[in-house]
């Protein structure tokens, strides 16, 4: 069975036609002046991880269109006692989900469930391959503050190897023209990251990414997992971290963003992350009329 039509299940599948569409939607979304486009549809916000920013955004995304949600957690349900994605699916879809939007730890789960259930599946986050509404929201915010992708430069900093964001963040901003510098530590931002997507490039370091820079994107970075690569935290603050001084080196009116959770101290700085140049506030708020429009899209309401 073919995934229903609607279904996001990442960035990569998409062109550059299809993105501008769902983002020249995502403009005429508004939560604060809900529209009934989803009145009495169900959809089901399936989490087998946690979160706060793309779980919330979804919910009130969908009752801003009118549907109802239903929020599933792995703990406290049934999957806590054994059961299976498809199982859980396959009830899910019984009891009149009209949409499943699920994030789970391992790569290509909502492919499988997408396989299977005969309704749209929007992917929130799989394992290590794509998250693709952060993508769509943060092109979004990029979109709010600059005249176009085409033609910009992005720096991408941190952990780039095990960021399912910058995974879908390199094939949209590719697909739209924008040049990717990806910057970290070789464990981090392996050579072969560079065949995620065209016009990308790899610098280990920063001042070189930042120079003439439009869009600088901070990616979180796990301490543990640097304890366990042998990278000394402060060796990694040293050379990575983002400060008002290494920012002087982009563009002057270049703009900072971060998918979130951000490590104040460690990723950067209080000055930057509360700078007049963070658009980080601003892309929490953008998740919402960007989910609407996905959500509108896969109920074939996008218009």
């Amino acid at each position: 069975m073919n995934a229903a039509r609607g279904s996001l299940l990442g960035i990569e599948p998409l062109d550059a036609l299809e993105i501008l569409k769902i983002l020249k939607f995502a403009r005429s979304m508004n939560p604060h002046k809900p529209r009934a486009l989803l009145k009495g549809k169900r959809i089901a916000l399936l989490f087998y991880e946690a979160s706060t920013r793309t779980r919330s955004s979804f919910e009130i995304a969908a009752k801003a269109l009118g549907a109802y949600t239903v929020v599933v957690h792995a703990s406290g349900s049934s999957i806590e006692k054994g059961e299976s994605l498809l199982d859980t699916g396959y009830t899910l879809r019984a009891v009149g989900a009209d949409a499943i939007v699920i994030r789970h730890p391992n790569a290509g789960a909502p492919h499988l469930m997408a396989s299977r259930i005969d309704v749209p599946v929007i992917n929130a986050g799989d394992g290590m391959h794509e998250h693709p509404s952060q993508a769509l929201l943060d092109a979004y915010t990029i979109l709010r503050n600059k005249k176009t992708l085409k033609g910009l430069h992005i720096a991408i900093i941190g952990d780039i190897f095990h960021s399912r964001v910058a995974r879908s963040s390199c094939h949209l901003w590719s697909k739209l023209g924008a040049k990717v510098t990806l910057c970290g530590p070789p464990e981090l931002v392996p050579d072969v990251a560079v065949t995620l997507a065209p016009n990308l490039s790899i610098t280990r370091h920063m001042d070189e990414a930042l120079r003439g820079t439009d869009v600088v994107m901070l990616l979180r970075v796990q301490k543990e997992r640097l304890a366990g690569l042998k990278i000394h935290l402060p060796d990694y603050i040293a050379r990575y971290q983002m400060t008002t001084a290494r920012l002087k080196i982009a563009r002057r009116d270049a703009i900072v963003m971060h998918p979130g959770p951000i490590i104040r101290g460690m990723e950067l700085t209080d000055d930057v992350a509360d700078g007049a140049q963070s658009r980080i506030i601003e892309e929490v708020h953008n998740g919402v009329p960007t989910r609407m429009a996905i959500l509108a899209r896969a109920m074939g309401r996008m218009r």
